[in-house]
């Protein structure tokens, strides 16, 4: 059955549908469908176990989102199908987030996810510890005979090093995939959305990869890091916040990496990669200076 047919097939619609397929999901495939006077998004894609993406979970996190005011109503779930509200909106990309207004309404979100989403949570609670992603997909890599292989040992030599630099950390609810595609303007106020990845992490790991994925200046990187703590960032966040940045960026380059393998959807994974590789190591020399 195509995702198309899986959609078609949902018991919830009124009568006939209109589906159209819509841009985004890189791990999923999504619709827009219009069912009478309502409209709505579908995203379709089954347990990733490569991923370590887990559709139940996402659904939970989905709801937690939508009772903490961040995220559309859910409306509608089964194995491999979640439906939501559909929103008449823009959405972003890194160009937008470079302006400050809504470069904060972003970060607003973000802070609001870390504050209040356990709140709202049900059932079993995961963890995303990026340098345990980091370590699962270089084995992914090597147990696939990947060709990027003979990158794997310095590039684990070098997560090793931001591990022990985070150091301990502070425990929030994150939803660490905070690409700008991910966060949608209505004209009034923000939403953020997928929640594929969603787990506790340390908060620097979502405002780390805010900032590798929007390719943040070092200007809206303190702007953010001062909102966010209430303080002027000393020399200590600054190497803490860069390390994470560092493995937030290898993090995704891994991902891509595997996804050239493992992914049937039509993504131009291998640019992807090297794109994210550029965006490590330009982060890791940074953190190396800091």
């Amino acid at each position: 059955m195509t995702p198309l047919d899986r959609v078609l097939a949902l018991p919830i619609w009124a009568g006939e549908v209109e589906a159209a397929p819509s841009g985004g999901g890189i791990t999923n495939v999504n619709f827009v469908v219009q069912d009478g006077n309502r409209r709505v998004v579908v995203r379709v894609g089954d347990d990733i176990p490569v991923h370590q993406v887990l559709r139940f979970y996402e659904v939970a996190a989905s709801r937690a989102a939508e009772r903490a005011g961040l995220s559309p109503r859910v409306l509608y779930h089964q194995p491999g199908v979640l439906v939501i509200d559909h929103i008449n909106c823009a959405t972003m990309t890194a160009a937008d987030l470079f302006r400050d207004a809504l470069l904060d309404q972003s970060l607003d979100l973000v802070a609001r996810a870390h504050r209040d989403m356990p709140h709202y949570l049900r059932g079993p609670a995961l963890m995303f510890w990026v340098f345990h992603v980091i370590r699962n997909y270089t084995a992914t890599l090597y147990e696939g005979q990947s060709p990027y292989a003979p990158l794997l040992p310095d590039l684990l030599r070098d997560a090793a090093r931001l591990e022990a630099s985070v150091g301990p950390i502070d425990l929030v609810f994150g939803h660490n995939d905070l690409l700008p595609a991910n966060f949608l303007c209505d004209g009034n106020r923000m939403w953020l959305i997928d929640w594929d990845y969603a787990g506790f992490n340390s908060p620097l790991f979502d405002l780390g990869g805010l900032a590798a994925n929007s390719g943040l200046s070092l200007a809206q990187e303190g702007r953010m890091l001062t909102a966010y703590f209430n303080r002027v960032p000393d020399a200590g966040l600054w190497h803490r916040y860069r390390a994470m940045k560092a493995a937030a960026a290898l993090r995704e380059a891994l991902w891509s990496m595997v996804s050239e393998k493992h992914s049937a959807l039509a993504f131009d994974y291998s640019a992807y990669t090297s794109a994210n590789l550029a965006t490590f190591r330009a982060a890791l020399a940074a953190f190396e200076e800091s």
